[in-house]
């Protein structure tokens, strides 16, 4: 007599078997059902229905439903490094077997950023990953940080300052860009072939920023004053290039910002001044979620970002030098 498990395809059985550990890992690191789903593009039911088919066939509770969102049972915590291990094997067996690498992958980043950098890594997937489609979200850095941790984003690339708060991420630094003064067109130093830091603090300071996040003395500008050991007036805080520049334009201050918003926003009526001190500027990283499941679609993403070109600017460290040779005549 024949077992009903005799006629099963052992191919169909192993597939769906694999699913219902990717979905408890997925509810283990989303931190429930619903977040897991949206991380997995599938919907809740079924995620729900794959743990619990996991369960059947242990035989235990590996998820507390009893809270919202649910949790880890003593049993849960076990299987887990068990079952992200037989992901992160089959992550590597599909490497080695030349697999296609495929998947759509969230990349977040502030405007500045993404106005010089999305452009670029899309060209450059179309050529080495085909199969990979980018997805771009931006937002401020502070947001996208916590979407990072949150699981919502696959990456991220946005400035080190402020720092996320979080051993669930890595980042790797991808270029420096130097700090730059922004003066109306008539200021007196509008001409000036660079500027000490000094010299804006004495000026009301338009900043990097926004104060309601919380953290504004994290942000590069705020650091470089007090590194220097200087109390600017800080006139106002935005995370938007072309809203510093037209605060700049109607007189309400100077601008310290970062050099590639500069290059990426309309600069009419307001003139750039690169600034002389040294290590005034900002350190832009891509950023990851850091565990034993490996996305080969990520991988293949930071790869490409991890090449491209550094951005550029006529008042980098060679203009300044120039600029400040000239002035000092």
């Amino acid at each position: 007599m024949t077992r009903d498990g005799d006629n099963m395809d052992i191919g169909s059985v192993y597939h769906y078997r694999i699913d219902w550990i990717a979905s408890f890992v997925a509810v283990a690191h989303h931190g429930g059902f619903s977040a897991a789903a949206k991380a997995l593009y599938r919907s809740q039911p079924r995620v729900s229905s794959h743990v619990a088919e996991l369960e059947r066939l242990l035989g235990t509770r590996l998820l507390d439903r009893s809270v919202q969102p649910a949790v880890l049972t003593p049993e849960g915590r076990g299987l887990l490094p068990h079952a992200e291990e037989i992901l992160r094997r089959l992550n590597v067996l599909a490497d080695l077997t030349g697999g296609t690498i495929s998947g759509q992958v969230r990349l977040g980043a502030y405007p500045s950023a993404a106005s010089y950098l999305y452009p670029l890594a899309v060209r450059a997937l179309r050529v080495t990953h085909p199969q990979v489609r980018l997805v771009l979200r931006e937002g401020p850095s502070v947001a996208l940080g916590a979407d990072l941790v949150s699981g919502d984003l696959d990456l991220a690339i946005r400035p080190l300052h402020p720092l996320i708060n979080s051993d669930l991420v890595a980042s790797r630094v991808l270029w420096r860009e130097p700090l730059v003064a922004v003066f109306r067109a008539d200021h007196p130093l509008a001409h000036a072939g660079s500027v000490r830091l000094a010299q804006t603090a004495m000026l009301p300071v338009i900043s990097i920023g926004e104060s309601g996040e919380g953290q504004a003395r994290q942000y590069e500008t705020n650091l470089a004053f007090a590194n220097a050991g200087l109390n600017p007036v800080i006139a106002a805080q935005t995370n938007q290039p072309q809203t510093l520049i037209s605060l700049v334009r109607h007189g309400l201050g100077v601008g310290v910002t970062n050099s590639l918003a500069m290059t990426t926003a309309n600069t009419e009526g307001v003139a750039l001044v690169p600034i002389s001190d040294p290590q005034c500027e900002r350190a832009v990283a891509a950023w990851w979620r850091a565990g034993p499941v490996v996305s080969p679609a990520v991988e293949a993403v930071r790869e490409v970002i991890g090449k491209l070109p550094m951005p550029r600017w006529p008042w980098g460290e060679d203009a300044g030098s120039v600029r400040t040779e000239k002035a000092g005549r």
